[in-house]
């Protein structure tokens, strides 16, 4: 098969996968849909490659707003798209790519610490306070933009760590 062909396959498929766990989880709450995105994201990246990865990253916050699962207010949807893509580049980078094994793991750390940062200086720091919300509203994004964060990159990265082998595996790569 032409390799242009796979890789716009794996990431339709990737981006669509994101969108609907989204859709399906959003009633069981941030936690479990955060983790959901996150896993999403690190398969894209460990089995599809970088550039799946990201494109994933990028658009399936767009996709989510769209269609009315992602955030709710638009200025945040791009900061959300650079906090995915922080995840991407660093699990792609420090995971050791051709043989994923423990190392994967601190990739895991890493990316989700880097993903929590960004999205709360992104969102809370710059963002928020640009949108003349209500103190309640600000309040409430805060905390979703801040730790939850950090727990739903870790969950979804280590998932995507354990089992990423495995589908490399079955796919040849």
């Amino acid at each position: 098969m032409n390799k242009k062909v796979l890789w716009i396959t794996e990431t339709a498929v990737m981006i669509a996968v994101l969108v609907a766990l989204q859709a399906i989880t959003k009633p069981m709450g941030q936690f479990v849909t955060g983790s959901c995105v996150n896993l999403v994201l690190g398969i894209s990246a460990l089995v599809g490659g970088l550039w799946c990865g990201l494109t994933v990253a990028l658009l399936s916050p767009f996709f989510a707003f769209i269609v009315g699962i992602g955030p709710a207010f638009l200025p945040i949807v791009p900061m959300v798209a650079v906090g995915n893509a922080v995840l991407v580049v660093l699990l792609y980078v420090f995971s050791g790519k051709k043989q994923l094994g423990v190392m994967s793991y601190v990739a895991v750390a890493v990316a989700a610490v880097a993903k929590f940062a960004a999205l709360w200086l992104l969102i809370v720091k710059l963002v928020l306070p640009t949108l003349g919300l209500a103190e309640k509203q600000v309040a409430m994004l805060s905390a979703s933009f801040s730790w939850p964060q950090l727990v739903t990159a870790l969950i979804g990265g280590v998932l995507a760590a354990t089992i990423a082998p495995t589908i490399r595996k079955a796919l040849k790569k």
